[in-house]
C-alpha cells in the first residue's frame, strides 16, 4: 500500500504520508458534549475528533479506489468493511488478520486456488438494507473497470481466474460496458450461494485472506453506484456516515445509526463525530497540536511532525508523552520511471548521485529512519536480506552522501547523452520542506551532469497524478509498505505491469516470470529467498532509489486518548498514523 502524503516527507525520503485531515471544530463539539448513538455505549464514547490536514481532499473514499494507507486505515475504521480486516493494537497485536464483514478468515481448499468466506448476520448499509453477497461481489467488480475506477489495488483482476485476450488484459472490464463472454467468466470465478462468496483464483494464494483486508473487497449496492462520482459520496456499511465533504474545506463523518456493534466486533466508534480540516500549512498542524488549547486538544493528524517541529516536541516531557515515535510499514524511496529513463547506467547514475543523508537530516536525522536498501523493510520478517546496494552493488561503494564520480562513471559507460529528469514530488500549502527537499535531489543530480526540472504536485492530486503514465515525469517520490506480511505485496505491486502501484513502469518478461514463481511457491522458507533475490534485482536495475525505512512521529491532542495502549499515542502497525479504532476523546 502506498503512503498517503506525497509531500515534505515525501520528496525529502521518497513518499510520506498524506494528512489526514480535519477541522478545529470551533463550535463546543470538543469534549463529548454530544451523545452517543446506539452504536456504542462504552463510557468512552462521545464528542468530536478533529484531524488536522495538509491536503485539499482524501485522495479516494470510493473503497475500490483507496489504496493509501492512511486512508484505508481512516475510510477502513469509519466508513467501509471488508471481508476481514486488522486487530486493533500496537505492534505485532496489530497486524493480526481477524473477521469482519465474514464470520471467519475464510477458508482455502487443498489447492489454494478456491477460497471461501460466509458473511455475517445482521450486517447492513447506512439506510439500513442489508449487506449482501451480491454487494461484495458488485464491490470487487468495479475494481475491474480500470477507466473509471482508477488508482486501486490489482489484486482481484490479476488474481481471479478470468481468461486474458490478446493484449494481455482482462476479458472482463467491470460493471460498466463489458462484452457476454466477460461477464460470464467473472461470474464463474466470483459466484454466489445465499450467504457464503467463492472466489476461485488462477493460482494458489495461501495468504488470499490477506488481499481481503483491502477495501477492494468492501460490499458496494449497484443500485447506488455513481461510477468517477461514487469517490465523493460512497455509501456507508461502517460506523459513521458522510454528512458532508467539500474538498478545500472539510469531510464530517456522523454516527450511522443503522449499524449495529453485535455484527461488527471490531470497530469501536467512540468519538460521536470526525471533522476532517482540509488545506492547513504542515507547520501550523504542529503548533496547533503542541498548544493543544480549545477544540485543538481533540485532534490529530496523520501528517506526520515536521522535522523542524521535532525538537519542540521530544525535548518537552510533556509533549513527548502524547507523541509517537515508532516504525512505520513504509519504504521511502523515488520510483525512476524506465520508459523515460530507459538506460540502466543512466538509472544507477541517478542513485549514485543522490545525497541520500542530506534528505534524511532535513526529514529529522534519526528519527526520519535508517537508511534503505531495497524496496523490502526488516520488519515484513524472513522475506527482507540486505541486497549490499550501497556496499558495491552499484560498482562502487555507494556513502549516504552519495558518489557523484561514480555517477559521471556510469553516464560515461552509457555511451548516450542523459535524457532532462522531469522530478515528481508532492507538496502540501505553503509546505516548504518539500521544496527543500526537491532542490537537494536537483542538485545532486545536476553534480553528475543530469539536467533537472522539479515539477511540484498537489499532494491529493499526486498519486493520481504519477500513476498516470502519460502524465508521470522522469523520477517520482513514492512509499510503500505491504498490504500484509509477505513480499508478494512488495515486489509485484512494484515492479510488474499487473501491480497496483508500478511507477517504474517496469515490463521484462524475465522478471515478471520470476515474480509469478515467487508468488506461488508454497514451501514459505522458498518463496522467501526468492523475494530476497527479486529485491536485490530490482534496485540492481536502477527501478527505484530507496532513501529510508521510516519511523514516523505524531503528537495527538491532550484530550485524545487510546483505549488498549493504556492511554498513550501509537502508530497503526498495518497502515501507519493515528491508531483510529482505538482513539477515544477525554471528558
Amino acid at each position: 500500500m502506498v503512503k498517503r502524503k506525497p509531500g515534505a516527507i515525501a520528496a525529502v525520503a521518497a513518499g510520506a504520508l498524506l494528512t489526514l485531515a480535519a477541522c478545529s471544530g470551533g463550535s463546543s463539539t470538543g469534549a463529548g458534549g454530544e451523545t452517543a448513538s446506539s452504536g456504542s455505549s462504552d463510557s468512552k464514547a462521545g464528542g468530536t475528533l478533529n484531524v488536522f490536514s495538509g491536503g485539499d481532499k482524501i485522495a479516494h473514499l470510493d473503497p475500490q479506489r483507496n489504496y493509501t494507507g492512511v486512508d484505508l486505515a481512516f475510510a477502513g475504521t469509519f466508513l467501509h468493511r471488508s471481508l476481514t480486516t486488522y486487530a486493533t493494537g500496537q505492534g505485532e497485536a496489530g497486524t493480526k488478520i481477524v473477521a469482519d464483514l465474514a464470520t471467519d478468515t475464510g477458508t482455502p481448499d487443498a489447492t489454494g486456488k478456491v477460497w471461501k468466506f460466509t458473511l455475517r448476520d445482521g450486517i447492513t448499509y447506512e439506510d439500513g438494507s442489508a449487506i449482501t453477497c451480491d454487494d461484495v461481489k458488485y464491490g470487487v467488480s468495479r475494481s475491474f473497470a480500470q477507466d473509471v475506477i482508477t488508482d486501486g489495488p490489482q489484486y482481484a483482476v490479476s488474481m481471479l481466474d478470468i481468461p486474458k485476450g490478446k493484449d494481455g488484459a482482462s476479458i472482463y472490464t467491470g460493471p460498466y460496458k463489458n462484452t457476454p463472454e466477460g461477464v460470464a467468466a467473472y461470474d464463474k470465478a466470483v459466484t454466489c450461494e445465499g450467504t457464503t462468496i467463492t472466489f476461485n483464483l488462477n493460482k494458489p494464494v495461501p495468504d488470499f485472506n490477506g488481499t481481503t483486508t483491502l477495501l477492494t473487497f468492501s460490499p458496494v449496492p449497484k443500485a447506488k453506484d455513481t461510477g468517477e462520482k461514487y469517490d465523493m459520496a460512497p455509501v456507508s456499511s461502517g460506523p459513521y456516515k458522510i454528512e458532508s465533504y467539500v474538498e478545500k474545506k472539510a469531510l464530517t463523518l456522523v454516527r450511522n445509526t443503522a449499524w449495529k456493534k453485535e455484527s461488527d466486533p471490531i470497530r469501536n466508534a467512540f468519538p460521536d463525530k470526525v471533522v476532517m480540516s482540509f488545506s492547513i500549512n504542515p507547520q501550523v498542524i504542529d503548533q496547533r497540536l503542541i498548544k493543544s488549547t480549545g477544540d485543538d486538544a481533540f485532534a490529530v493528524t496523520a501528517e506526520g511532525i515536521d522535522p523542524a517541529d521535532l525538537a519542540t516536541v521530544f525535548d518537552n516531557p510533556q509533549n513527548a508523552a502524547r507523541a509517537t515515535d515508532e516504525l512505520d510499514p513504509f519504504v521511502r524511496y523515488y520510483a525512476i520511471n524506465t520508459k523515460k529513463v530507459p538506460n540502466v547506467k543512466h538509472r544507477q547514475a541517478l542513485m549514485a548521485a543522490l545525497d541520500r543523508e542530506a534528505l534524511r537530516k532535513l526529514a529529522g536525522g534519526t528519527f526520519a529512519g535508517d537508511f534503505a536498501d531495497g524496496a523490502v523493510k526488516p520488519n515484513i520478517g524472513i522475506d527482507y536480506a540486505p541486497t549490499g546496494l550501497w556496499d558495491g552493488l552499484l560498482g562502487e561503494p555507494v556513502p549516504a552522501t552519495g558518489n557523484v564520480e561514480l555517477a559521471k562513471k556510469l553516464i560515461t559507460e552509457s555511451g548516450e547523452t542523459p535524457p532532462e529528469i522531469v522530478f515528481d514530488y508532492g507538496k502540501a500549502k505553503d509546505d516548504q520542506t518539500a521544496d527543500k527537499a526537491a532542490a537537494i535531489a536537483k542538485a545532486s543530480w545536476e553534480k553528475a551532469g543530469f539536467k533537472v526540472k522539479l515539477n511540484p504536485i498537489e499532494q491529493s492530486a499526486y498519486y493520481p497524478t504519477v500513476l498516470d503514465p502519460a502524465k508521470q515525469g522522469s523520477v517520482s517520490g513514492a512509499g510503500w509498505g505491504p498490504d500484509w506480511l509477505n513480499a508478494s505485496t512488495v515486489i509485484p505491486e512494484l515492479f510488474t505491469p499487473d501491480g497496483g502501484f508500478p511507477m517504474s513502469q517496469w515490463d521484462d518478461k524475465t522478471f515478471v516470470a520470476a515474480v509469478d514463481d515467487a508468488k506461488t511457491t508454497l514451501d514459505r522458507n522458498e518463496q522467501a529467498k526468492k523475494w530476497q533475490e527479486l529485491n536485490k534485482q530490482a534496485v540492481q536495475l536502477g527501478l527505484i532509489i530507496p532513501t529510508r525505512f521510516g519511523k514516523e512521529q505524531e503528537i495527538f491532542g491532550s484530550k485524545v486518548k487510546t483505549a488498549s495502549f493504556g492511554g498513550k499515542a501509537y502508530i497503526n502497525p498495518a497502515f501507519g498514523g493515528p491508531s483510529w479504532n482505538d482513539l477515544y476523546l477525554e471528558k
